[in-house]
């Protein structure tokens, strides 16, 4: 019986442990199962695309063992939101799941994200975490088409496409392209994602030299020649000991076949004079006006003693019973609110050696024909019958002259104006940005 017992025991520990066994077999089998990912095809054509933040980017088919996240769903909505180029994608294959679902390897315009996304369940379609986009968006061309030069190659050079809207856009080649070769627009386009503008330009030599370049790239001005030895005499700007103030400048003649060591001709030696002149260092001006000669050669260097500058400001005034019982004109009195806008050469005339007398009397600024400070329009007054009225401010320049007969630059300049009024609103004039010199 006891052994009867024990056999029994033994066969009924043995079938619970082929119970137990076929348990544990049935768990390891029901555990998470991978999909398996067909071969990669490539696209006939690639395509331009948008990530829409739905679905992270891997570095296979995300339901494929051994997937790895490259842009999380957080990073890939950032890219979404982008408003750079560099953050399009560009779509360039595909790998089919055994579960149906397609999957597109994709890339950033900068290299940065590559890697698999999620589109759809329909080979060729672009759906899921992606869609279609168009990187360029066509505009109208300027009314000027023609006579352009290329303004700075080092800051916008020309591309077979715009950067960043097309995975295979490179810079044009423009060994042997002179400074003053011409191009001409043909097409005209915005980043889609940016809104800025790009031209399409051709090279009018024939020289077959093409392609995109952003609009800010361009310009009508025509560019000043390299200086070489041939063309051009360096000048060198120096303090009363003689050393050296700021960088040296070079002058390039606009003469043609000139050599070295060749005297300049009569109207280039004017021009050298001019421009020496007007190209002191910032801060400084030159110390006498530049008188060079014919015995100038090309390829030489020059010295112009220069000294510090000092800037006036100025101060309008109207009359009073003299010039002591005056009445200050503010921007406020003006019917721009703002005094008259004057170019940087027109500002010019306020800076001048400290030690130089300052007087603007006889000055274009104040001219009865055409000055723009000669007449200051006041802004319009309304009195309590609603009836409009303004003042109009005229250039006084015997008063000013006598006023500020011992001014230097650096000093104050004070503009004396007499007043008469208009019975009518003042003509408006939004363009003034108040610009001008002023101290009250």
């Amino acid at each position: 019986m006891r052994s009867s017992f024990a056999k029994s025991i033994y066969v009924g520990a043995a079938v619970l442990g082929l119970a137990g066994l076929s348990a544990v077999t049935t768990t390891t089998a029901s555990a998470k199962s991978y999909a398996t990912a067909g071969p990669y095809t490539a696209l006939t054509k690639g395509q331009n695309v948008l990530v829409n933040g739905t679905n992270a980017i891997y570095s296979k088919p995300g339901t494929v063992k051994g997937a790895k996240v490259v842009a999380s769903k957080k990073t890939v909505a950032k890219l979404a939101a982008s408003k750079k180029s560099n953050d399009t994608f560009y779509a360039y294959g595909t790998k089919t799941t055994n579960r149906g679902s397609v999957y597109y390897k994709i890339v950033t315009m900068d290299k940065k994200y590559r890697g698999y996304i999620y589109g759809g369940k329909t080979a060729g379609t672009f759906a899921g975490g992606i869609k279609t986009t168009e990187t360029l968006t066509t505009a109208t061309n300027p009314s000027q088409l023609n006579n352009y030069y290329l303004k700075d190659v080092s800051k916008n050079t020309l591309w077979t496409a715009p950067k960043n809207t097309d995975i295979n856009a490179k810079k044009v080649s423009l060994y042997g392209v002179a400074k003053n070769t011409k191009f001409s627009i043909d097409k005209s386009a915005t980043k889609t994602k940016e809104g800025s503008l790009y031209y399409h330009v051709v090279a009018a030599d024939n020289s077959g030299v093409s392609g995109w370049i952003y609009a800010g790239g361009l310009t009508t001005d025509t560019p000043a020649a390299t200086a070489t030895d041939n063309n051009s005499v360096t000048i060198k700007y120096v303090d009363s000991n003689y050393n050296a103030i700021g960088d040296a400048k070079s002058y390039v003649t606009t003469d043609t076949n000139t050599k070295k060591d060749a005297a300049l001709s009569g109207n280039s030696v004017k021009a050298l004079n001019t421009f020496a002149d007007a190209n002191a260092p910032e801060g400084y001006v030159v110390a006498v006006p530049s008188t060079f000669t014919t015995s100038v050669k090309y390829g030489q260097t020059v010295q112009v003693q220069v000294v510090k500058a000092a800037t006036s400001k100025v101060s309008f005034k109207v009359e009073g019973s003299a010039t002591t019982d005056t009445k200050t004109i503010s921007a406020s009195d003006l019917a721009a609110n703002a005094y008259p806008a004057l170019t940087p050469t027109e500002q010019k005339a306020f800076t001048g050696k400290a030690t130089d007398p300052i007087d603007l009397s006889a000055n274009a600024l104040f001219a009865k024909k055409g000055g723009k400070l000669n007449v200051l329009v006041g802004a319009t007054k309304t009195d309590a019958n609603g009836k409009k009225s303004h003042d109009v401010y005229t250039f006084d320049a015997t008063a000013t002259k006598s006023a500020n007969a011992n001014a230097k630059y650096g000093d104050t300049y004070t503009a004396y104006y007499t007043v008469a009024s208009q019975n009518i609103a003042a003509p408006q004039n939004s363009t003034e940005t108040g610009n001008t010199n002023y101290v009250g």
